[in-house]
């Protein structure tokens, strides 16, 4: 597999620590508010990533951290904890946010099939850790105590900017409006490794520790947590780009001056999800989530097929629209793969072995799954028998994760319920399948013999809208796509 890699700037072969392992790590979410789509594509395309890696044989330890206290409103370690401001919003306290926030956000995952990692670990459990690696950081002159807090020193680096290829705006860490800078840095780029009370006095989370009772900075935790589920040595870490600086930037000069050799050779990022108005983003009041997708009456499985139409190192415009067309996409992928009949034939493993290899290739050039989404449409026109369809579809739903059997399955179901009321009534619909349109073509019928044709005519036109065009025959319809 040839992965970007953000850290050099190049394609290259993937390579691993120990052969057939992958030690994986992917930055979890800060659990003060739901999750929105926009966070939720960085997930969806580490999970693809996760999901190719086994698929080619690889034995994957993927460890997520859950940020439960000290990122602070500014990444430049300015501003509120943003768990403290979640809670006083919501007038429950730290952990009960947390909790609540934690089970919200892996309720989206499930329903966009997102797979839990192996580890999930909320940064809170892990204040040991964080203590142990910054005891040794100030032993070897890596941090230094200044105004009642604990600072990386970045001036001790040969080289801190380790993703200067992104964009200005992925890589600044002005100070917010309103937010004093930190006066107590030896220089502008330092970062926090530990605070104290002699800056948040009122910090609902709060240890004890050689530099006095505090709480943990936030890039601190995912070199904490990935250390000690991961090993010293990690082989891919994930995350959105706007991560890659300050956060990754941080954790890597923390962990190689910790561990005294290379931490990480691969870095996989995601870039934005956007609107008109640019980053999606919580401060800018584009709060989109999996449930208002839900309410809206869309499937969260669509959205996860809209991200997977596009590559992850490319911005993806959001619009209404553009999730419409994505709709009409799935379904009608849906409809063909459920008219498939699961009894014709049986399966030929030899016939599958052109498409495997174009769905590897696909996956092997820098997880390109919009490539790997048309191998899906080349297996429906192959020469081979329904079976090996339906088996092979399987096999690459495997990395897709986009439920193609079971809701085809669904929809074979629904069309027999709606062959079935046809049938009783005399009337008999042809079309693709898909039992959502026969069930409309149905209930036109029933209008027009009700004599109500205005909601006849109605029907028509709805289904015209949908680009389908009905067309009354002797006994019955036929439907078709236009």
């Amino acid at each position: 597999m040839y992965l970007y890699n953000s850290a050099t700037h190049k394609k290259a072969e993937f390579q691993t620590h120990t052969p057939g392992r992958v030690e994986m790590y992917t930055c979890g979410p800060t659990v003060y508010h739901f999750a929105h789509i926009g966070n939720l594509r960085s997930y969806i395309m580490e999970d693809v990533l996760e999901k190719a890696l086994r698929y080619e044989g690889y034995n994957v330890n993927r460890v997520m951290n859950i940020t439960d206290v000290g990122h602070l409103s500014s990444d430049a370690d300015t501003g509120e904890d943003k768990m403290v401001k979640g809670a006083k919003r919501e007038h429950k306290t730290v952990m009960e946010i947390a909790q609540y926030y934690t089970d919200a956000f892996f309720a989206d995952c499930k329903k966009l099939n997102i797979k839990r990692p192996d580890v999930v670990q909320p940064a809170t459990g892990c204040i040991d850790e964080y203590i142990k690696i910054i005891a040794k950081l100030m032993d070897t002159g890596y941090a230094y105590f200044a105004g009642g807090n604990v600072y990386f020193d970045t001036s001790r680096l040969d080289h801190y900017y380790v993703f200067n290829d992104h964009d200005e705006d992925d890589l600044a860490v002005g100070v917010r409006e309103g937010v004093e800078e930190d006066t107590n840095k030896r220089n502008k780029n330092d970062f926090v490794l530990w605070f104290t009370k002699s800056k948040f006095e009122n910090q609902a989370l709060k240890w004890d520790s050689p530099w006095g009772i505090g709480y943990p900075g936030w890039h601190i935790e995912c070199s904490g947590i990935s250390m000690k589920f991961n090993g010293e040595y990690l082989d891919l870490h994930c995350g959105g780009v706007d991560n890659a600086f300050p956060h990754h930037t941080n954790e890597i000069a923390q962990s190689e001056s910790y561990l005294g050799h290379a931490w990480c050779p691969q870095w996989f990022h995601v870039h934005h999800l956007n609107t008109s108005t640019g980053k999606m983003s919580k401060s800018k009041g584009e709060f989109l989530t999996v449930s208002l997708l839900e309410e809206k009456g869309y499937d969260p499985l669509v959205y996860r097929f809209f991200c997977l139409q596009s590559h992850y190192r490319k911005a993806l415009v959001f619009t209404w629209e553009n999730l419409d067309n994505a709709k009409i996409a799935y379904d009608k992928l849906i409809a063909r793969i459920a008219a498939l009949n699961p009894e014709n034939g049986s399966v030929d493993e030899a016939s599958m072995s052109a498409l495997k290899e174009k769905f590897q290739k696909a996956l092997d050039a820098d997880l390109n799954t919009s490539l790997a989404i048309t191998t899906l449409y080349d297996i429906l026109k192959a020469d081979m028998n329904d079976a090996t369809k339906l088996a092979l579809l399987d096999n690459f739903d495997q990395v897709l994760g986009l439920a193609l059997l079971s809701h085809a399955e669904a929809k074979r179901k629904e069309a027999a319920k709606t062959t079935s009321a046809s049938t009783a009534s005399g009337y008999q619909i042809t079309g693709e399948g898909d039992p959502e349109i026969d069930a409309l073509v149905l209930k036109r019928y029933e209008a027009k013999k009700a004599k109500n044709f205005a909601e006849a005519d109605k029907i028509r036109d709805d289904l015209k809208a949908q680009g389908i065009e009905v067309a009354d025959v002797r006994g019955g319809a036929v439907w078709k796509r236009i």
